[in-house]
Protein backbone atom coordinates (compact mmCIF):
# COMPACT_ATOMS: atom_id res chain seq x y z
CA UNK A 1 0.00 0.00 0.00
CA UNK A 2 2.65 2.11 0.87
CA UNK A 3 4.65 1.73 -2.55
CA UNK A 4 1.08 2.24 -4.46
CA UNK A 5 1.09 6.06 -2.99
CA UNK A 6 4.37 6.49 -4.61
CA UNK A 7 3.60 4.99 -7.71
CA UNK A 8 0.77 6.98 -10.66
CA UNK A 9 -1.29 5.58 -13.21
CA UNK A 10 -2.34 6.43 -15.79
CA UNK A 11 -5.51 5.23 -14.90
CA UNK A 12 -5.47 5.74 -10.76
CA UNK A 13 -8.17 3.05 -10.19
CA UNK A 14 -5.98 0.07 -12.37
CA UNK A 15 -2.92 -0.87 -11.46
CA UNK A 16 -2.73 -2.61 -14.90
CA UNK A 17 -1.78 0.88 -16.91
CA UNK A 18 0.86 2.59 -17.41
CA UNK A 19 3.01 4.19 -14.81
CA UNK A 20 3.61 7.94 -15.27
CA UNK A 21 7.19 8.89 -14.88
CA UNK A 22 7.94 10.62 -11.69
CA UNK A 23 10.41 13.50 -12.94
CA UNK A 24 11.09 16.51 -11.11
CA UNK A 25 9.12 19.68 -12.20
CA UNK A 26 12.61 21.18 -13.21
CA UNK A 27 13.49 18.69 -15.29
CA UNK A 28 10.49 17.99 -17.02
CA UNK A 29 9.71 21.65 -17.64
CA UNK A 30 13.93 21.87 -19.11
CA UNK A 31 13.32 18.61 -20.94
CA UNK A 32 10.26 20.00 -22.74
CA UNK A 33 12.06 23.44 -23.45
CA UNK A 34 15.07 21.50 -25.11
CA UNK A 35 12.74 19.96 -27.57
CA UNK A 36 10.97 22.34 -28.35
CA UNK A 37 13.52 24.49 -29.28
CA UNK A 38 15.14 21.73 -31.54
CA UNK A 39 11.31 21.29 -32.91
CA UNK A 40 11.15 25.01 -33.12
CA UNK A 41 14.90 25.63 -35.07
CA UNK A 42 14.64 23.01 -37.34
CA UNK A 43 11.77 24.48 -38.73
CA UNK A 44 12.56 27.77 -38.80
CA UNK A 45 15.58 26.65 -40.66
CA UNK A 46 14.04 24.46 -43.21
CA UNK A 47 11.54 26.95 -43.86
CA UNK A 48 14.36 29.50 -44.80
CA UNK A 49 15.93 26.97 -47.15
CA UNK A 50 11.96 26.24 -48.56
CA UNK A 51 11.25 30.17 -49.16
CA UNK A 52 14.67 31.29 -50.43
CA UNK A 53 14.99 28.35 -53.05
CA UNK A 54 11.36 29.06 -54.16
CA UNK A 55 11.02 32.67 -54.22
CA UNK A 56 14.80 33.35 -56.06
CA UNK A 57 14.71 32.02 -59.59
CA UNK A 58 18.46 31.92 -59.72
CA UNK A 59 18.26 29.27 -57.18
CA UNK A 60 16.12 26.98 -59.45
CA UNK A 61 18.99 24.77 -60.40
CA UNK A 62 18.72 20.62 -60.05
CA UNK A 63 20.94 20.60 -56.57
CA UNK A 64 18.63 22.99 -55.14
CA UNK A 65 15.51 21.90 -55.82
CA UNK A 66 16.86 18.02 -54.29
CA UNK A 67 17.91 19.99 -51.59
CA UNK A 68 14.08 21.42 -51.58
CA UNK A 69 12.79 18.19 -51.18
CA UNK A 70 15.00 17.19 -48.57
CA UNK A 71 14.19 20.66 -47.20
CA UNK A 72 10.42 19.83 -47.10
CA UNK A 73 11.17 16.20 -45.54
CA UNK A 74 13.03 18.11 -42.30
CA UNK A 75 10.49 20.74 -41.89
CA UNK A 76 7.63 17.25 -41.13
CA UNK A 77 10.44 15.79 -38.66
CA UNK A 78 10.41 19.41 -37.35
CA UNK A 79 6.20 19.90 -37.38
CA UNK A 80 5.43 16.70 -36.38
CA UNK A 81 8.14 13.79 -35.61
CA UNK A 82 9.75 15.93 -32.85
CA UNK A 83 7.10 17.42 -31.21
CA UNK A 84 5.04 14.03 -31.13
CA UNK A 85 7.70 12.16 -30.11
CA UNK A 86 8.30 14.39 -27.22
CA UNK A 87 5.00 13.67 -25.93
CA UNK A 88 5.49 9.64 -26.70
CA UNK A 89 8.67 9.69 -24.54
CA UNK A 90 7.61 12.27 -21.74
CA UNK A 91 4.15 11.25 -21.16
CA UNK A 92 3.85 7.86 -21.15
CA UNK A 93 0.14 8.10 -20.70
CA UNK A 94 -0.97 7.74 -24.52
CA UNK A 95 -4.20 9.85 -25.08
CA UNK A 96 -4.41 10.18 -28.65
CA UNK A 97 -5.96 7.30 -29.93
CA UNK A 98 -4.72 4.27 -31.71
CA UNK A 99 -4.74 6.00 -35.26
CA UNK A 100 -2.85 8.83 -34.05
CA UNK A 101 -0.36 6.17 -32.91
CA UNK A 102 0.03 4.55 -35.97
CA UNK A 103 0.02 8.14 -37.86
CA UNK A 104 3.26 9.31 -36.19
CA UNK A 105 4.87 5.84 -36.40
CA UNK A 106 4.06 6.38 -40.29
CA UNK A 107 5.48 10.04 -40.58
CA UNK A 108 8.86 8.84 -38.54
CA UNK A 109 8.94 6.30 -41.20
CA UNK A 110 8.48 8.55 -43.88
CA UNK A 111 10.73 11.11 -43.11
CA UNK A 112 13.45 8.78 -42.89
CA UNK A 113 12.69 7.24 -46.24
CA UNK A 114 12.03 10.71 -47.96
CA UNK A 115 15.47 11.99 -46.32
CA UNK A 116 17.69 8.91 -47.26
CA UNK A 117 15.98 8.76 -50.66
CA UNK A 118 16.43 12.43 -51.16
CA UNK A 119 20.03 11.78 -50.07
CA UNK A 120 20.66 9.58 -52.84
CA UNK A 121 19.32 11.58 -55.58
CA UNK A 122 21.67 14.52 -54.22
CA UNK A 123 24.97 12.50 -54.07
CA UNK A 124 24.30 11.28 -57.62
CA UNK A 125 24.06 14.69 -58.69
CA UNK A 126 27.18 15.56 -57.32
CA UNK A 127 28.45 12.33 -58.39
CA UNK A 128 27.65 13.52 -62.03
CA UNK A 129 28.72 17.25 -60.95
CA UNK A 130 32.12 16.19 -60.41
CA UNK A 131 33.19 13.33 -62.37
CA UNK A 132 31.63 14.34 -65.62
CA UNK A 133 30.62 17.94 -65.71
CA UNK A 134 31.02 18.18 -68.99
CA UNK A 135 27.60 16.37 -69.67
CA UNK A 136 26.25 17.64 -66.46
CA UNK A 137 23.44 20.08 -67.72
CA UNK A 138 22.73 17.55 -70.78
CA UNK A 139 22.44 14.53 -68.00
CA UNK A 140 20.68 16.95 -65.10
CA UNK A 141 17.93 18.83 -66.28
CA UNK A 142 15.48 20.73 -63.62
CA UNK A 143 12.12 18.70 -65.78
CA UNK A 144 14.44 15.25 -64.76
CA UNK A 145 14.70 16.06 -61.35
CA UNK A 146 10.97 17.17 -60.82
CA UNK A 147 10.30 13.64 -62.13
CA UNK A 148 12.89 11.83 -59.55
CA UNK A 149 11.51 13.65 -56.79
CA UNK A 150 7.57 13.02 -57.54
CA UNK A 151 8.44 9.39 -57.93
CA UNK A 152 10.77 9.50 -54.66
CA UNK A 153 7.83 10.78 -52.35
CA UNK A 154 5.33 8.93 -54.37
CA UNK A 155 7.62 5.47 -53.49
CA UNK A 156 7.84 6.16 -50.74
CA UNK A 157 4.32 7.45 -48.98
CA UNK A 158 3.49 3.91 -50.76
CA UNK A 159 6.12 1.47 -49.39
CA UNK A 160 6.12 2.98 -45.76
CA UNK A 161 2.17 2.38 -45.75
CA UNK A 162 2.66 -0.90 -46.60
CA UNK A 163 5.54 -1.72 -43.90
CA UNK A 164 3.26 -0.44 -41.39
CA UNK A 165 0.09 -2.16 -42.71
CA UNK A 166 1.67 -5.40 -42.46
CA UNK A 167 5.15 -5.75 -40.81
CA UNK A 168 4.47 -3.19 -37.87
CA UNK A 169 2.11 -3.95 -35.41
CA UNK A 170 1.23 -0.44 -33.45
CA UNK A 171 -0.87 -1.62 -30.23
CA UNK A 172 -2.77 0.95 -28.40
CA UNK A 173 -4.07 -0.34 -25.73
CA UNK A 174 -1.12 -3.27 -24.86
CA UNK A 175 -0.56 -5.25 -21.59
CA UNK A 176 0.22 -1.63 -20.14
CA UNK A 177 -2.84 0.36 -20.76
CA UNK A 178 -2.50 3.60 -22.47
CA UNK A 179 0.75 3.48 -24.09
CA UNK A 180 1.98 3.70 -28.06
CA UNK A 181 4.61 1.23 -29.01
CA UNK A 182 4.95 -0.67 -31.85
CA UNK A 183 5.84 -4.38 -32.33
CA UNK A 184 8.13 -5.78 -35.07
CA UNK A 185 6.22 -8.60 -35.80
CA UNK A 186 7.79 -10.60 -38.89
CA UNK A 187 11.74 -10.46 -39.13
CA UNK A 188 11.95 -11.10 -42.67
CA UNK A 189 9.65 -8.02 -42.78
CA UNK A 190 12.35 -5.97 -40.75
CA UNK A 191 15.47 -7.42 -42.35
CA UNK A 192 13.69 -6.45 -45.93
CA UNK A 193 13.13 -2.98 -44.65
CA UNK A 194 16.65 -2.51 -42.84
CA UNK A 195 17.82 -2.84 -47.00
CA UNK A 196 16.13 -1.43 -48.32
CA UNK A 197 15.82 2.03 -46.72
CA UNK A 198 19.81 1.84 -44.51
CA UNK A 199 22.04 -0.51 -46.32
CA UNK A 200 21.53 -0.33 -50.09
CA UNK A 201 20.96 3.58 -50.16
CA UNK A 202 24.02 3.75 -47.21
CA UNK A 203 25.82 1.83 -49.83
CA UNK A 204 25.48 4.09 -52.94
CA UNK A 205 25.80 6.96 -51.38
CA UNK A 206 29.57 6.10 -49.82
CA UNK A 207 30.45 4.50 -52.64
CA UNK A 208 29.34 7.50 -54.75
CA UNK A 209 31.18 9.90 -52.51
CA UNK A 210 34.15 7.96 -52.17
CA UNK A 211 34.38 8.69 -56.07
CA UNK A 212 33.80 12.01 -55.78
CA UNK A 213 36.98 12.11 -53.42
CA UNK A 214 39.14 10.49 -55.81
CA UNK A 215 38.41 12.51 -58.80
CA UNK A 216 38.62 15.75 -57.25
CA UNK A 217 41.73 14.68 -55.14
CA UNK A 218 42.84 13.88 -58.63
CA UNK A 219 41.84 17.26 -60.31
CA UNK A 220 43.43 19.29 -58.01
CA UNK A 221 46.98 17.70 -58.13
CA UNK A 222 46.20 18.91 -62.38
CA UNK A 223 45.00 22.60 -61.35
CA UNK A 224 47.84 22.97 -59.18
CA UNK A 225 50.56 21.37 -61.35
CA UNK A 226 49.35 23.95 -64.12
CA UNK A 227 49.08 27.49 -63.72
CA UNK A 228 46.02 28.95 -65.44
CA UNK A 229 46.71 30.95 -68.18
CA UNK A 230 43.47 32.23 -69.26
CA UNK A 231 40.41 33.54 -67.46
CA UNK A 232 38.29 30.91 -68.69
CA UNK A 233 40.87 28.61 -67.52
CA UNK A 234 40.80 30.42 -63.90
CA UNK A 235 36.46 29.93 -64.06
CA UNK A 236 37.27 26.45 -65.07
CA UNK A 237 39.64 26.14 -62.38
CA UNK A 238 36.87 28.09 -59.67
CA UNK A 239 34.14 25.93 -60.81
CA UNK A 240 36.00 23.05 -60.23
CA UNK A 241 36.35 24.06 -56.13
CA UNK A 242 32.61 24.96 -55.97
CA UNK A 243 31.66 21.35 -56.76
CA UNK A 244 34.05 19.91 -54.66
CA UNK A 245 33.25 22.16 -51.69
CA UNK A 246 29.40 21.31 -52.44
CA UNK A 247 30.18 17.94 -52.60
CA UNK A 248 32.37 18.03 -49.26
CA UNK A 249 29.35 20.14 -47.08
CA UNK A 250 26.68 17.43 -48.62
CA UNK A 251 29.66 14.75 -47.43
CA UNK A 252 28.86 15.71 -44.03
CA UNK A 253 25.32 16.20 -43.74
CA UNK A 254 25.11 12.88 -44.75
CA UNK A 255 27.66 11.13 -41.88
CA UNK A 256 25.33 13.36 -39.74
CA UNK A 257 22.25 11.93 -41.09
CA UNK A 258 23.62 8.71 -40.35
CA UNK A 259 24.18 8.94 -36.80
CA UNK A 260 21.21 10.79 -36.13
CA UNK A 261 18.87 8.10 -37.64
CA UNK A 262 20.79 4.62 -37.33
CA UNK A 263 19.20 4.23 -33.26
CA UNK A 264 15.67 4.51 -35.25
CA UNK A 265 16.46 1.91 -37.91
CA UNK A 266 18.12 -0.41 -35.64
CA UNK A 267 16.00 -3.31 -35.61
CA UNK A 268 14.99 -4.91 -32.53
CA UNK A 269 12.00 -7.14 -31.41
CA UNK A 270 10.11 -4.42 -29.25
CA UNK A 271 10.61 -0.86 -29.71
CA UNK A 272 9.31 2.34 -28.02
CA UNK A 273 9.50 5.93 -29.65
CA UNK A 274 12.84 7.32 -28.59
Amino acid sequence: MEENKDVQYCFQDRNSSCRKALLSTSIYITLYIFFSLISAVTVFLNILVIISISHFKQLHTPTNLLILSLAVSDLLVGLIVIPVMTVAVMEPCWDFGKYFCVFHFYMAFLCTSLSITNLVLISIDRYVAVCDPLLYHSKITITRIMCCISITWCCCIIYDAVIIKNFVNVQVPSGCLKECFKVEGFMWGNIIDLVITMVVPCSIIITLYMKIFVVARSQARKVFSKEAASVSGVKTVQANKSERKAAKTLGIVVFNYFICWEPLTAPGPESKPA
